[in-house]
């Protein structure tokens, strides 16, 4: 459920890897180690995938995403037993492109949204990320939240792997604390949120959103102090502002999320089985851009970690068959178990 590819036009215009074009070879490479299906998008519509001087991949015109979304749902048409596509949506990109996108979306090509962690160093807790959210949870389709070329949580890094490799790590870990710190699945309960790399850190940050909803060490209402009590610290009153009230407490949103196994660390797919659920772990890899080998890495990790039949089954198709529903291409019969099959099935 996480592959990107690009267009023509893109990788004439901006430096990206040459995988994001390797569409045969992405197939065939997937199905030689056991991956069916994937879902494919572009985190940037069809713009840079890496910061450039002078891009703003936040002012596509909309014709020009409306041609990127008609190469992708093509791309599906070609290999409807292998394909499917997410729409790029900003957030914050106003009535008429949501309108658009709740429109594409609906196209059976399509099973969900594709949108940004971070938008041009905002989060998706602002107010103004309302009606995303109300898109989302109306069209009733998963949403990955993938980092953006320039994520907020890499400001001040200017080597791009480490933007690749920490800035974007980061982004998903403080944008989906925000989704929830934001109160969205308070207000859209139905809202399916998908995060990658298994979730950023988040999986280590529970107990700390809690906090950050109960603080115990600032006075957060200087007005109102204690009777008899001499005023408090306070902190700066724009950087107290009132949070969102929550119907629970901040960690108990954590099982409400999906999360991919998009990572190289085994622990990291260990921390997310036991933070998001069992049933909330689905496979996706991140390939392309990265090396086609990486199905069976990520196969390898869940070996690595001894998960049982199940949670391997689990995570490798039935958790995005639940996810997703009927619009994912149907599995083929069963393999007979007296016939060993190289490697065990994967929707990415």
């Amino acid at each position: 459920m996480h592959g990107h590819l690009s267009p023509p036009e893109s990788r004439r215009r901006y430096p990206m890897p040459r995988t994001l074009g390797q569409i045969e070879e992405m197939i065939s490479g997937k199905l030689a180690r056991g991956v069916r299906t994937t879902i494919i998008g572009s985190p940037v519509g069809g713009g840079a995938m890496v910061p450039l001087p002078g891009v703003d991949n936040y002012a596509q015109a909309e014709g020009d995403l409306v041609r990127h979304d008609e190469w992708l749902a093509g791309l599906v048409d070609r290999y409807p037993e292998r394909l499917r596509a997410y729409v790029y949506v900003n957030p914050f990109g106003g009535a008429a492109h949501l309108a658009r996108v709740a429109q594409t979306v609906r196209q059976p090509q399509f099973v969900g949204l594709i949108a940004n962690t971070s938008v041009a160093g905002r989060y998706l807790d602002a107010p103004e990320a309302e009606d995303f959210f109300a898109l989302a949870a109306e069209a009733d389709v998963p949403v990955l939240l993938h980092p953006p070329a320039s994520p907020a949580a890499g400001a001040g890094l200017d080597h791009l792997l480490l933007i690749e490799q920490l800035g974007r790590f980061g982004d998903v870990t403080i944008g989906l604390a925000c989704c929830v710190l934001g109160g969205w699945l308070d207000r859209f309960p139905g809202l399916k949120l998908i995060g990658p790399t298994a979730g950023g850190a988040l999986g280590l940050l529970a107990e700390k959103l809690d906090r950050i909803t109960t603080p115990s060490h600032w006075d957060t209402d200087p007005a109102a102090p204690a009777a008899g009590a001499p005023p408090g610290p306070v902190g700066p009153p724009r950087l107290m502002r009132r949070l969102t009230a929550l119907a629970a407490p901040p960690s108990s949103y954590l099982r409400r999320i999906w999360v991919d196994t998009a990572t190289p660390s085994a622990t990291a797919i260990d921390l997310a089985l036991r933070t998001f659920g069992q049933d909330r772990v689905l496979f996706g890899t991140d390939s392309p851009p990265l090396p086609h080998s990486e199905p069976g890495a990520i196969l390898g990790l869940l070996d690595q970690l001894g998960v049982s039949v199940a949670v391997r089954d689990a995570v490798g198709e039935q958790n995005a068959l639940a996810l997703f529903g009927d619009v994912l291409p149907p599995p083929p019969t069963r393999t007979p178990a007296i016939v060993a099959a190289p490697l065990p099935a994967a929707r990415d």
